[in-house]
């Protein structure tokens, strides 16, 4: 596992050089590095109010859970669930599925919402990751993965070859495969790695309007999202995207933002709430309520989505076979 000598908090991030070229599997050497820029998010003040009765979720308990719980730490797997403090994580483990990361558990991008942390990745890629992956997949019983990752921009191939080797795998055993990615920094060569191993949806979330990118998450780009996504599509691949809300954006703002999806075919989108995971991270700025939850659903499909999951405790793998 990648150490850090500390975790860093939202809008602190270093320089790190890292390789050109993906290294192969076994490889010893690191050929070629890459600079990352000094980016700085905003500070914010933070005010955590109290929740309203429809955020309340199931705590972890069962045989079930349990048995998740130690399938992956004894395959030495990170899971979003938990790296990232999902509040569906007792749901979602008590009925025998999670959500993995791969490629470690230290992220080289700084958003304002994530609970993952940030610092500079040590090691290069994991090769064994994806065979253990698979095999803690078998031993769950899962028929649906989903996998996902941390950033990792300080490899030019953001560690695509890793998200190929693993749907690979999952699909020998006859296993449906979600991935969530990162944008890959608008590498399209790295995007294709993975559209070639052909996951059944290809996921890669905006997270929030344009207007608050800046704040919100301030290494990314926008259109680069909306890129990534329209080149999974032309792909011919199943496209899925979604948003936070609470975040401050307007409702107009989501509403064009579905207009972006439809222009590109996106195929889902999710909405959830943003919920502040700890006093370091951005302020809720609304509790939305479930009613408007259930308008931006209509709105959505009603504009062209194929489908909009909406809900405050809706998130991007929440309930994710539905979405075959």
């Amino acid at each position: 596992m990648p150490e850090t000598k500390r975790p860093f908090t939202p809008g602190e991030i270093e320089l790190k050089r890292a390789p050109k070229e993906p290294l192969a599997p076994g490889g010893d050497g690191d050929p070629g590095f890459v600079e990352l820029p000094v980016v700085e998010a905003p500070q914010v003040a933070n005010v955590r109010g109290k929740r309203p009765d429809w955020l309340r979720v199931k705590l972890p308990y069962g045989e079930t859970y349990k048995n998740v719980a130690n399938i992956v730490e004894e395959h030495d797997l990170h899971t979003v669930c938990q790296s990232a403090r999902c509040p569906n994580m007792g749901e979602c483990w008590s009925a025998g599925t999670a959500t993995f990361m791969i490629l470690g558990n230290v992220c080289t991008r700084s958003c304002g919402f994530c609970a993952v942390m940030t610092g500079r990745p040590d090691d290069g890629l994991d090769w064994d990751e994806p065979r253990r992956v698979a095999d803690a997949v078998k031993k769950m019983g899962i028929q649906h993965a989903v996998i996902t990752s941390v950033n990792r921009d300080e490899r030019e191939d953001g560690g695509a070859p890793i998200f190929a080797e693993t749907i690979e795998r999952l699909h020998a055993l006859d296993v449906t495969v979600e991935v969530l990615t990162p944008d890959f920094r608008g590498n399209r060569d790295a995007c294709q790695t993975v559209f070639d191993a052909r996951p059944d949806i290809f996921n890669h979330n905006v997270e929030t309007v344009p207007r608050l990118y800046r704040r919100v998450r301030p290494q990314a780009d926008y259109q680069r999202s909306l890129d990534v996504l329209r080149w999974a599509k032309e792909e011919g691949l199943k496209t899925k995207s979604g948003i936070m809300a609470g975040l401050g954006e307007t409702k107009d703002e989501v509403l064009a933002l579905m207009d972006d999806f439809v222009e590109i075919d996106l195929d889902v989108m999710t909405i959830g709430q943003y919920l502040q995971p700890t006093k370091m991270h951005l302020p809720v700025e609304e509790f939305v309520h479930p009613e408007i939850f259930a308008w931006y659903k209509e709105v959505g499909e009603a504009k062209g989505l194929g489908h909009v999951e909406s809900g405050p405790l809706v998130r991007s793998s929440y309930h994710a076979e539905r979405h075959v």
